[in-house]
């Protein structure tokens, strides 16, 4: 009898993850993620954004593969709701892609066709964390989930190889500690804190978009500049004086007012203070954990510098997502970076296994 899909045994799978900012890939061939990639898409624009990034990979219906989609894009504000944002992105995908070969992750609900997908907007909305916690839970068993990017962090829990969310929504993981809207390159400091010591007096900050995490990274060292595809807030160099003169801005100076050493003090600062907001949120989270301090931290995201000094705080052993899946070592780094592209894909592609070897 011949399967839903055209291939058999593990067949090319793509996972994408649409995302308001930023367009994630991944290709599993195999078994194994191959190669991935993140696109710039300010999908705020309009969806033509997202469209002409994707001509942009090449052609996107080919034979011998199966497309494998979560999106967080739905929350955009070029869309009047999620509801709508979601009708949106799955119209495209069938535009794009077409409907046969093609899966849409529904978390809790799991893989769906695109017709079915479309009664399942609460279940797939913002729904990639579930996939890149769901593999760390098949491959770890036990641990912490931290998936910082360039605007937010997922912390989740699993246990026994389960996922242990309180929350499954937005507003749901908010109040849990689960979802901690910062991220590594494209948060703006006003978002952080709203005081900065500044030679020993806490100063209150200018109320604008004057500098971003970005800036924090690239004076800290802890960077790579190819993960901060935007430009900067001030549309000026990325470079470390340029990065600080507009953290300088946030709080009323010019760079010229003080020595380089002290506003690396300040950026360090600042980059502490985000870290005891991502570290309140897995200190809770991680009561859903077994006592068992072996538990590790599994990090994934661009902001794996946070993470790793996150595990030490917790007192955790810490494991890259990138290290853990299967993957050739050259997409190892990207595939960590485009997590949950990458976690559908393997998760995708082991559920076609499964479907052919069932029928």
């Amino acid at each position: 009898m011949k399967t839903r899909f055209a291939n058999e045994g593990k067949p090319l799978v793509t996972g994408w993850d649409l995302g308001g900012a930023h367009l994630k890939m991944a290709r599993c061939k195999d078994g194994q993620i191959v190669s991935a990639s993140i696109l710039k898409t300010p999908l705020w624009l309009g969806v033509d954004q997202l469209r002409d990034a994707l001509h942009s990979l090449g052609p996107l219906r080919e034979d011998g593969r199966v497309n494998v989609f979560t999106m967080t894009g739905e929350l955009s504000d070029t869309f009047a709701s999620r509801d709508a944002g979601i009708a949106a992105l799955l119209d495209l995908i069938e535009q794009e892609f077409g409907a046969e070969d093609t899966l849409i992750y529904a978390g809790r609900s799991g893989f769906q066709d695109v017709v079915s997908a479309r009664h399942l907007g609460g279940d797939i909305a913002s729904a990639n964390w579930h996939a890149t916690a769901t593999l760390s839970a098949k491959l770890v068993n036990t641990g912490l989930f931290v998936d910082m990017g360039s605007t937010t962090t997922d912390i989740l829990a699993f246990t026994d190889g389960e996922l242990a969310n309180s929350g499954y929504s937005d507003a749901e993981r908010l109040l849990t500690g689960e979802l901690v809207y910062t991220g590594f390159a494209r948060s703006a400091l006003i978002g952080i804190a709203s005081l900065v010591p500044v030679q020993g007096r806490m100063t209150p900050l200018m109320n604008e978009y004057f500098a971003n995490t970005a800036d924090l990274g690239r004076i800290l060292g802890t960077l790579d500049e190819a993960d901060d595809k935007y430009p900067s807030a001030d549309r000026q160099a990325k470079s470390v004086a340029g990065s600080i003169g507009r953290l300088a801005r946030m709080v009323g100076r010019d760079s010229g007012d003080l020595a380089e050493n002290e506003w690396i003090d300040i950026a360090r600062w600042f980059s502490e203070y985000q870290l005891r907001m991502i570290h309140d949120g897995a200190f809770r989270v991680a009561s859903n954990l077994h006592p068992d301090r072996a538990a590790p931290v599994v990090g994934a995201g661009i902001g794996r510098p946070q993470i790793r000094e996150l595990a030490k705080r917790l007192e955790r052993p810490y494991l890259d997502f990138g290290a853990l899946i299967p993957a050739t070592e050259t997409a190892r780094d990207d595939a960590s970076k485009a997590a949950p592209a990458a976690a559908v894909a393997l998760l995708g592609s082991g559920y076609i296994s499964d479907r052919t070897a069932t029928v």
